[in-house]
């Protein structure tokens, strides 16, 4: 088996003397080791992530080992019955083999307790994706008992087949070499394995030469893992984590890390933490983050290049792999998703000057953020099925696209209407059949005030997102999907933790709870009247007041008559929402007077000029001068990391490129109702009722 015996899930590196210019291509910006006051920041950030269970135990190690030492097994028998079932040699069958690589958290050596596992299985040349993997491997994985939660996602960029195996979750893909034998032995990083195969296999290949990459790229690869550990950690609470929702997933992190080791190559965990912050909030995107120049080959295969490759000039956050061919790993972000990365990167800087100066602690860095207190206007996105084993297979392919929703808005929009989608699922468990629930934050592009009543048409917007889901290949009956707008205040109880609205505080009091950290969890932590009393009401808001499931907000019931053109007004939001027919599916017509929200303000900030901020540059003799030259600002880097690309000055602002170009001629498909679904009040009446449907005109 391919997969090395380290516990960490790969071998690492040997580490040598650092060299200044040994594992980047351009200069470090500090050659600075800690000080004493650095030391004790991170052994005080080292208790912090143990404290916080981000650790597995020994028992979960070797558990992990077992699974891995099983499923190749697995792989080895399934490729030679197929050799055998093809009619070759016995000499051929015996030597027939598959290995098993691993990639993602495992293979860098971060991954904490309940994670999955990245896996790669490479097999020989006859032995295809479509029908050998994910129909004959999929019908042996069916069969066995320790195997639950089946999933294949063939039509995903990278196809995968999902499961768990003993309890532990799989994600195994599948790459098919251009080599009758496989060899057991088989070096991943040599290019010679990218001849002959297709672009899906370069994909799949690519996640274990990127991880390889990364770890001979850093300076010293035992301080980058605890760095990328901190910040996985704190992307999860702060909401940013999720390649799929258009935020960056773990391998965007583990090289935007690494970068920031590059930079500061003496620099220790906790160094490096407060420097990703530092570098990333002064980042002028879109000029790309790389790790080393991009390579090119005579394979031909297309790479990252906005000077030969008009669709790269659009992407808006470029992250690109090490590995050849060089793409783009962060293609899924946009303006919105962007937006809301930047404003983390703002509260994460803030927050490490502080505890840098001794005013906070690293739980304060770490505070989850209180999405549903953010904005005033949502969109819930409710997801059905017959039973969860249809649901997990129908989520999986809605959330993959609800990224799609995001752009479809800003592009209807003109991106005037901003969304903020959370990669948080919910659940309601009252429904009688299975049900899942994703959510987005609307507002206003902020610094451009509307017209009063000003409207937001977005129905015909989710008409085209649902006729689109509704082309799922495995589409069943009883899979549906809803869409509807809620507002602050009618928030269904099952986002809330316990079922209870949290006391909402004064925006004033909220926006500095914020800024401390501290405060806020005092204040929302509790969900009884005890945790009611500690926090400051409003009279005069109802959001102010806790809410219990099972009582809903009372809404005047909606006749038939009165569907058309019906209308509600929110006084305290001053928005108006306009609906054709007053049902969640209904594509809502959001109309917005004021959306201003004072929680720490969401600046698009995508293309500003870097922050005139300190940044450490050493002088000649590797000293650093802390206070030298603000307006340097990383420009140094910026310009070394644009000429490795002979200048990004070919950018342009315009629409996205052609993953962003949706188009609106998508057949719909029929659906069975699910009878057993019944609708929330405060979630304006989701419901089945075959006679109205979402976006529908009356």
């Amino acid at each position: 088996m391919a997969v090395s015996d380290s516990p960490s899930g790969g071998s690492t590196p040997p580490q040598q003397e650092q060299q200044p210019n040994k594992y980047a291509f351009t200069k470090p910006l500090s050659l600075a080791g800690p000080t004493h006051a650095d030391l004790q920041r991170n052994n005080e950030l080292d208790k912090f992530l143990l404290d916080s269970g981000l650790y597995e135990s020994n028992e979960e190690s070797a558990a992990r080992k077992e699974v891995l030492h099983r499923l190749d097994q697995i792989v080895k028998n399934w490729v030679k019955q197929l050799t055998r079932q093809r009619g070759y040699t016995d000499q051929m069958v015996e030597d027939a083999n598959a290995v098993i690589f691993t990639f993602g958290s495992y293979r860098l050596g971060v991954h904490g307790p309940g994670v999955d596992i990245d896996t790669l299985c490479i097999g020989p040349s006859y032995v295809n994706r479509e029908e050998d993997f994910f129909v004959i491997l999929h019908n042996i994985l069916a069969e066995m008992e320790e195997v639950s939660e089946l999933q294949p996602v063939p039509d995903a960029h990278v196809p995968v087949m999902k499961f768990k195996f003993q309890g532990i979750s799989i994600d195994l893909l599948y790459a098919s070499i251009s080599l009758l034998v496989v060899p057991e032995d088989l070096d991943i990083s040599h290019g010679s394995v990218l001849y002959d195969v297709d672009e899906p296999t370069v994909r799949s290949l690519n996640g274990c030469r990127v991880a390889d990459q990364i770890l001979k790229l850093v300076p010293n690869v035992e301080h980058f893992r605890t760095a990328l550990r901190c910040l996985k950690f704190w992307a999860k609470r702060r909401g940013v984590y999720s390649n799929v929702t258009g935020f960056l997933g773990g391998v965007n992190w583990a090289i935007l890390v690494a970068r920031i080791c590059q930079l500061y190559p003496n620099a220790i965990p906790s160094m490096l933490v407060s420097r990703f912050f530092r570098v990333y909030t002064q980042w002028r995107w879109p000029n790309p983050v790389m790790l080393c120049s991009i390579e090119e080959n005579e394979l031909g295969f297309p790479i990252w290049d906005p000077r030969r490759n008009p669709r790269d000039r659009f992407h808006t956050m470029p992250i690109i792999t090490p590995a050849y061919p060089c793409m783009n790993s962060s293609y899924n972000v946009s303006a919105s998703t962007l937006r809301v990365m930047m404003e983390q990167f703002r509260y994460g800087n803030k927050i490490c000057d502080e505890i840098e100066l001794n005013k906070a602690q690293w739980s304060a860095l770490f505070q989850p953020y209180i999405f549903f207190e953010a904005y005033k206007n949502y969109l819930q996105v409710d997801i059905i099925a017959s039973d969860a084993d249809d649901l997990l297979a129908w989520r999986g392919w809605v959330e993959s696209r609800l990224r799609l929703l995001t752009l479809k808005i800003e592009r209807d929009t003109n991106g005037m209407l901003q969304c903020h989608p959370y990669p948080n699922e919910y659940v309601d468990t009252s429904k009688l059949c299975a049900h899942s629930a994703f959510f987005m934050g609307l507002q206003r592009k902020e610094g451009v005030r509307g017209q009063e009543g000003q409207q937001f048409d977005i129905r015909g917007t989710v008409d085209e997102f649902r006729q689109e889901i509704n082309m799922y290949m495995y589409w069943k009956p009883g899979m549906d999907i809803f869409v509807s707008h809620v507002r602050r205040k009618q928030l269904p109880a099952f986002v809330f933790p316990g079922g209870y609205k949290r006391t909402r505080m004064p925006r004033h009091i909220s926006h500095q709870a914020e800024k401390t950290g501290d405060d806020a969890t005092k204040c929302y932590s509790g969900s009884g009247s005890g945790s009611s009393e500690r926090c400051i009401k409003r009279k005069s808001c109802p959001e102010m007041v806790d809410k219990k499931p099972g009582k809903p907000d009372k809404r005047a019931s909606i006749s038939p008559q009165r569907l058309a053109g019906s209308t509600t007004k929110d006084a305290n939001d001053n928005c108006e929402v306009k609906s054709s027919d007053a049902l969640p599916g209904s594509g809502l017509s959001t109309e917005v007077a004021d959306m201003q929200i004072s929680e720490p303000g969401f600046v698009d900030t995508t293309h500003d000029m870097l922050k005139s901020r300190s940044v450490e540059i050493p002088n000649e003799n590797g000293v650093l001068n802390g206070d030298k030259a603000q307006d340097l600002a990383l420009d140094c880097l910026e310009s070394a990391e644009t000429e490795s690309t002979n200048s990004l000055s070919n950018y342009k602002e315009g629409d996205n490129d052609t993953d962003q170009r949706l188009d609106k001629e998508c057949n719909f498909i029929p659906r069975a109702e699910c009878s057993d679904y019944v609708p929330n009040a405060s979630s304006q009446n989701l419901n089945c009722e075959p006679d109205v449907r979402l976006g529908s005109a009356v």
